[in-house]
C-alpha cells in the first residue's frame, strides 16, 4: 500500500512540476516588411548624398542607400533576431539625436524603423555600416518628440526627416 501512494503521490508532483514549467512561446511572429520608399523621398536621399559628397554609398531596392564599412564575420540578422548595437543617430543637419554612447543596446529588429530591419542584415555581427534612410523607412510623418528637465515637450525628429546611422552590429542572437 505504502508503494502505491508513493508512486501517485510521486506522479501528482511530477505533473505539478511539469505543468509548471515555462512553455516556449518563441515563435517569430514579424514577417519581412514589403515596403518601398516613394521616389519623392528616395530623390531627397540622393540630393543630400550629393550635397556632402558621398559618391559610394548603395541603394537598396526599398529605397535607402547604404555604405558597408566592415561586413563582419558573425551571424546575420533577420526580423526575429535580437541584435546588440552600437549606434549614431543623426539628421541631414548633422545634429545627432540618438546614441549608445559606445554601450550597445540590444533590441528585436522586428520592432524597429523599416530602415533598420530592411539595411542590418546587409552586414554581419561584427560589421559596420552608415545607413541614410528616407522618411517612410524612418519615422514618416510622425515627429518624435521627448520631454526636457523642465516639462516642456521638445521635437527630437521632426516629421519627414532622413535619418543618417552609423551602426556597428556587435551580436545577433537568431
Amino acid at each position: 500500500m505504502k508503494r502505491i501512494v508513493l508512486l501517485v503521490t510521486a506522479s501528482v508532483m511530477c505533473f505539478v512540476f511539469y505543468s509548471c514549467l515555462k512553455k516556449n512561446n518563441d515563435e517569430c511572429t514579424f514577417t519581412d516588411l514589403n515596403i518601398q520608399a516613394p521616389e519623392a523621398e528616395v530623390t531627397r536621399v540622393e540630393a543630400y548624398l550629393d550635397s556632402v559628397g558621398i559618391t559610394n554609398a548603395t541603394k537598396d531596392p526599398a529605397g535607402f542607400y547604404y555604405i558597408i564599412q566592415n561586413t563582419g564575420t558573425g551571424l546575420s540578422p533577420d526580423v526575429c533576431s535580437a541584435v546588440s548595437v552600437n549606434y549614431t543617430g543623426m539628421l541631414a543637419n548633422g545634429s545627432i539625436f540618438g546614441t549608445t554612447a559606445g554601450t550597445p543596446e540590444m533590441y528585436t529588429l522586428g520592432y524597429l524603423i523599416a530602415g533598420w530591419q530592411k539595411g542590418l542584415p546587409h552586414i554581419k555581427a561584427g560589421g559596420k555600416m552608415k545607413l541614410f534612410i528616407p522618411p517612410s523607412l524612418g519615422y514618416g510623418a510622425t515627429a518624435k518628440t521627448s520631454t526636457d528637465d523642465q516639462g516642456n515637450t521638445v521635437v527630437v525628429i521632426p516629421s519627414n526627416s532622413i535619418l543618417i546611422f552609423d551602426l556597428e552590429l556587435v551580436g545577433v542572437q537568431q
